[in-house]
């Protein structure tokens, strides 16, 4: 992935934009011990340029993630987990005009996942599917349904079976066969990240060992959903908000070596995206 290619994936901004036009988000996820993972996602939505986040939490936490910033909006949770319950009330209060929307950070899942995401999908909203929900048994809701998945090599050898080869051509041509399998697009987390739908394949290079740090894959969730809110081509969402992750990865790094946390990404993700940016005629 190069900036050049990433910038031509992030469409335009019309200068008689309204409010809501450029995205809106929505982000389920946190658990008793995870506010920070949704919030960290949330504003990292609205960083990639979404014009409204929506972080749907555990009510037990919701307090947390208003503290954290006053940009999010916030739709507590009934239960502490995504039971059916939790699910369903869920659905009902999803605000229309959805664009994206970021599931599993922080998440803990029982038996309400696949309530929620037929639900986003009648809604026709794109989602992008993360950590605790990256489900194998849950596959069979997104199927073909323009999603998105982005495991690291551990969730991707539990939603498959197979461990990903340490060599990036033969690791990019079983992603490649896992995307086609599974009907999403899945972006392989790692020191070279694969990006394919089966059909198309990117790979984005450049070793951030700083990005060990937790939560740096909840801001590129965030991304992803955010990109994914104006580009409806799920390949082309994720490749461009890897490329944007790795880069503020790198910038961080720069800036504070390996003493880099989760969100030092937030306010670097404006200057990778800045020189990007494009108004549409």
């Amino acid at each position: 992935m190069t900036a050049e290619l990433a910038g031509a994936f992030i469409p335009p901004r019309h200068p008689d934009s309204r409010k809501g036009r450029n995205g809106r988000v929505l982000i389920v996820g946190g658990g008793r011990i995870y506010h920070g993972a949704p919030a960290l996602a949330a504003m990292a939505a609205l960083r990639s340029g979404a014009d409204l986040a929506y972080a749907a939490v555990p009510n037990i936490m919701a307090g947390a993630v208003r503290a954290a910033s006053c940009d999010i909006i916030v739709i507590p949770m009934a239960d502490q987990k995504l039971t059916r319950g939790a699910a369903s009330q869920l659905a009902g209060a999803i605000p229309k005009g959805m664009d994206s929307a970021a599931v599993g950070m922080g998440l803990s899942v029982t038996d309400g996942l696949g309530v929620l995401l037929k639900r986003l999908v009648d809604m026709d909203v794109r989602v992008v599917l993360d950590a605790g929900a990256l489900l194998p048994h849950e596959m069979e809701h997104i199927r073909d349904k323009n999603c998105i998945l982005t495991p690291h090599a551990g969730e991707f050898r539990r939603l498959f079976g197979d461990e990903p080869p340490p060599d990036t051509a033969s690791r990019a041509e079983m992603v490649s066969a896992k995307a086609i399998e599974c009907g999403a697009t899945i972006l392989l987390k790692g020191p070279a990240d694969i990006i394919s739908d089966g059909r198309r394949t990117y790979i984005n290079t450049g070793e951030v060992p700083a990005m060990t740090a937790g939560g740096t894959g909840d801001v590129l969730s965030g991304v992803v959903a955010g990109i994914l809110a104006r580009n409806r081509s799920g390949v082309e969402a994720a490749a461009a908000a890897a490329y944007i992750n790795k880069r503020a990865g790198t910038l961080a790094q720069r800036d504070v070596g390996y003493h880099m946390v989760a969100s030092d990404l937030i306010p670097l993700i404006p200057r990778v995206m800045g020189p990007l940016d494009r108004t549409a005629p």
